[in-house]
This record gives structure tokens, C-alpha cells and sequence, in this order.
């Protein structure tokens, strides 16, 4: 994957610069030392590393703005930095940038449960937001698979999802109002807590745009009550097809489950193995699961299992408590590690039409074997959001070059079929040159000149979304700016 070559006259003032970052910071808060600046060299798309120049954890939203208003005076690039949990490569650095990371950022700023919003520090992680307000009946929605680890921060700037997302939707809709900081160093309030703010839906152009227009330093999101309670189903299948029929079949429906998860046998395998949960022994697997009143569950568990038993399940089974319940959902949580304990992977986030499920997973089949790289399945179906991990030896020469050569084939099998790149991960590095494939000329200079009025010298999160041939004279602008 290519990056612009750092710019020699910053890495020549290092010193000079982190001087200055520390004394705007307090001493521990800034990292310099080449061998502790390699914690920051790469986010979970671990193909691909760089040591930044440094990196600055700040604890305020006023500490944000002082390095910032710093690095656009010395045309220093800043990477943000939520946990790292990135899987296309949206926190990585390059030589001459600094890396802005908002881990110590984790405090609760206000809860309000009659308006229903929780105000909080972008540092904190998605998992702990619920941990907050569950002792009140309250949880916050979206749930991505690393929700211990990653932070709202991420989430804000991937628009990140999970399992639940089918029902309760994604962050944009789980979103109220954010603190950011502009390259510049001023601070703008963005919504806030209310349904919703007048003018320009400036909130919804911050939250997807991967650090391309600000650094979120707080976020005011929507929590709701805990539903009465909530029941998954396994429903097995004897090939990936018939199972993508039957999500298509229960969406078509009408049926309004909280979640739709599909796993293949190779992410069957290796989840039971991590978390005994009693999958069976299948080709494809579904976890539907729904919630509400007794009645209302056993209502629409009837109706799902009613059109799956049309497909012909090799197995249908309902969790039958909460134990059963907590290690079904544990073994689908842990699916991207369990996969990484028995193979190098790289994961994909295409997105499609829920009645193309069918048709794609035959072709990434057939994909696959052209290419000679195993494919495990392990996705969203619900809303059609992919998640394809191609199975490559990281030690073998040219093995990684076959699997982003496929990778970039499925992603655009997405875009054929009337889907897109990315659902939940984001563009980063990993799908930056395909954008090409989704977006006209046209439409890339659109969401370009939005970044030119935020960031005018393009410092911000360098080298990713944008293409770099089509980006690139932009940058050199910038580069020119920062000279001057």
C-alpha cells in the first residue's frame, strides 16, 4: 500500500517540535522515543507500520486545541488516534505526522435519563457508555464486536455498527451532538442534546468522516431502556446460499429482528472451539435474535422460525436461558479473534442489497478457490453488511498481495451488485484506491472541497480515503501553504 513520503524538513525539527509539544503538555503526556513510538505504528490493519514523529495524549478538549493550533503553525500532519482497533488502517501514521490519541479522555460529563442522552470524553469505549447507565435500565445501542476495546472516538469517525445495528441502527443514529476540534485549534459545539439542530446537518458530515475534518473530543449520544428481554435462535443450513435466502425471506417478511448474524464453517469451527456455545455442526449458521415482552418474542420467534423451516435447517434451536444465551453471543463476539488464533486474515466490510446475500456468497466461493485463498464468512446479514476474512500465510512471499488482490475483487462485487465499500470499518488506507470504483470523478471533488473548508492544508489524518492520484494535488497545495 503506498504512502507520500514524509517530509524531510519536519522529520530535520523533531526535536524542535516535541520541545514545543512539551511545553503545552504536561511531561508525560507526549512521546518521543523511537522505541515507544512504535506502540503507535500501526492500528489492527497490522500489515502495514510507520513510527510517527510522536505522540500526544492529551487529557482536555483545551490540551486537543493547544497541539493542534501547534502543528497547523508548523505544518505538522496529526493523526487521530481513538484504541487502535481500526481494521483498514484509519490510525496509521506516517514518519513526519503526529499521533493525537484520546485515551486518557474517558471521563462522563453528564447523564440526563428523562431526555435520554449521555454526554462523554471520545476516549472512553463503547461497552463502558452502557456500563455507565445499565445500573438505571438504560444501554447504548450499537455494539461492534471490539466494544471493549474501541472508543467513541472510532466509532464516531467510522460510523461504526454491530450486531444490533439491524433494529437500533449505527452511530449517525445513536449520535446527538459532538465537542470538535478544527485543525486550526478552534472549537465548535455540533447538535447537542436535543432531536435536532437547525441549518446545515453538519454532525452528519462529522460522523463517518475519519478524521478527515476535526478531532471529536466529546460526543452527547442517545441512550434507550433495556428491552423486557430478548432471545436468540440458531438456525443451521447445509450450504452459505440457502442461509442468505432465508435472511432475505424474514427481512422481505417484514419481521423487525434486533439482530441477524451469519457465520460460515470455518468461523463455526473456530468460534465453538473459543466459546462452547453449541453451534452445530453446519455450512452456515444464523444467529437471529429478538426482543420484547415474553409474548412478543415468542411471537416473532415463531414467525422466523416458521419461514426457516421453509429453507430446511439442518438444526433450529432456541437459547433457553441466559447463560445459553450470554455464550452464543460470546462465540459470535469473539469471531474476528477466534480466527486470528488459527490464521493471518485480512477482513473485509463491503456492504449489499440483503436479496444479493445468495448471489455473492457463490461468488466469493468461486472467487476464492480461483484464487486459491480460503474465505471465512462472518457477517451483519440483517443489513447486508460483509465481512469476508480472507485466510493468506503473512510469512509466505506474495501471499499478501494475492489476498488484497481478492480483496479488492469482492469489494467490488459489492459495488456491482448495488452496495458499497465500506458498512462499518471505514475507507483508511485499506480501501482508499478503490473509491474510485463507487464515486465518479465528480463526486470524489464534492467530498474533497468539503475537506478544503475544514482543513484547507489537508494536515489532517493524511494519506487516507482519498485516493492519492486523484488527492494529490491537494496536498502538494497544502505542503505549498505550510511553506509559506
Amino acid at each position: 500500500m503506498q504512502m507520500p513520503e514524509p517530509d524531510a524538513a519536519i522529520l530535520a525539527r523533531k526535536d524542535d517540535i516535541v520541545a514545543k509539544l512539551c511545553r503545552i503538555l504536561p511531561p508525560d503526556a507526549v512521546i518521543s522515543d523511537e522505541a515507544e513510538t512504535r506502540a503507535y505504528e500501526c492500528d489492527a490493519l497490522t500489515a502495514y507500520r510507520c513510527p510517527p514523529l510522536a505522540a500526544v495524549l492529551p487529557r482536555t478538549t483545551e490540551e486537543v486545541a493547544a497541539v493542534l493550533r501547534l502543528c497547523h503553525a508548523e505544518g505538522v500532519p496529526v493523526v487521530p488516534r481513538g484504541s487502535g482497533t481500526s481494521l483498514a488502517g484509519g490510525a496509521l501514521p506516517t514518519a513526519d505526522c503526529v499521533i493525537l490519541g484520546v485515551a486518557r479522555m474517558t471521563e462522563v460529563l453528564e447523564t440526563d435519563y428523562d431526555n435520554r442522552f449521555i454526554r462523554v470524553q471520545t476516549g472512553r469505549t463503547n461497552l463502558s457508555v452502557t456500563g455507565a447507565v445499565e445500573e438505571r435500565g438504560f444501554f447504548y445501542a450499537p455494539d461492534p464486536s471490539s466494544q471493549l476495546a474501541c472508543a467513541i472516538a472510532g466509532n464516531i469517525a467510522m460510523n461504526s455498527g454491530g450486531a444490533h445495528c439491524l433494529k437500533y441502527g449505527v452511530t449517525t443514529n445513536n449520535l446527538m451532538g459532538v465537542t470538535m476540534v478544527l485543525m486550526d485549534g478552534t472549537v465548535v459545539e455540533l447538535g447537542g442534546a436535543h432531536l435536532d439542530a437547525p441549518g446545515l446537518d453538519l454532525l452528519g458530515l462529522v460522523c463517518g468522516s475519519e478524521g478527515q475534518l476535526g478531532v471529536v473530543t466529546e460526543a452527547t449520544l442517545r441512550v434507550l431502556p433495556k428491552p423486557e428481554g430478548a432471545r436468540p435462535v440458531l438456525i443451521g443450513f447445509a450450504s452459505n446460499e440457502v442461509a442468505g435466502a432465508c435472511v432475505s425471506d424474514i427481512i422481505r417478511a417484514g419481521v423487525l429482528p434486533v439482530a441477524i448474524e451469519f457465520m460460515d464453517r470455518p468461523c463455526i469451527r473456530a468460534c465453538e472451539a473459543f466459546a462452547k456455545a453449541g453451534y452445530p455442526d453446519c455450512e452456515a449458521l444464523l444467529i437471529v435474535e429478538v426482543e420484547g415482552s415474553p409474548a412478543e418474542i415468542d411471537h416473532q420467534l415463531g414467525l422466523i422460525a416458521e419461514i426457516a423451516r421453509g429453507h430446511d435447517p439442518v438444526e433450529l434451536r432456541e437459547a433457553q436461558d441466559a447463560d445459553e444465551a450470554g455464550r452464543i453471543w460470546l462465540g459470535r463476539k469473539s469471531a474476528f479473534g477466534a480466527m486470528g488464533q488459527i490464521n493471518d486474515y485480512m477482513c473485509l466490510d463491503g456492504t449489499i442489497p440483503v436479496s444479493e446475500l445468495p448471489h455473492v456468497l457463490r461468488r466469493i466461493g468461486e472467487m476464492s478457490r480461483a484464487a486459491g485463498l480460503d474465505v471465512a464468512n462472518v457477517f451483519h446479514a440483517g443489513d447486508g453488511n460483509m465481512h469476508p476474512l480472507i485466510l493468506f500465510d503473512a510469512n509466505r512471499p506474495g501471499d499478501l498481495e494475492r489476498c488484497e488482490a481478492l480483496g479488492a475483487d469482492i469489494l467490488r462485487l459489492c459495488v456491482e451488485v448495488g452496495g458499497c465499500l465500506t458498512g462499518e470499518h471505514g475507507v483508511g488506507i485499506e480501501k482508499r484506491d478503490l473509491m474510485g470504483d463507487q464515486y465518479a470523478p465528480a463526486d470524489l471533488e464534492c467530498q474533497m472541497a468539503v475537506k478544503d473548508v475544514f482543513d484547507p492544508r489537508w494536515l489532517l489524518n493524511p494519506a487516507k480515503v482519498f485516493p492519492l492520484a486523484v488527492s494529490g494535488t491537494r496536498r502538494t497545495g497544502a505542503a505549498r501553504m505550510a511553506a509559506e
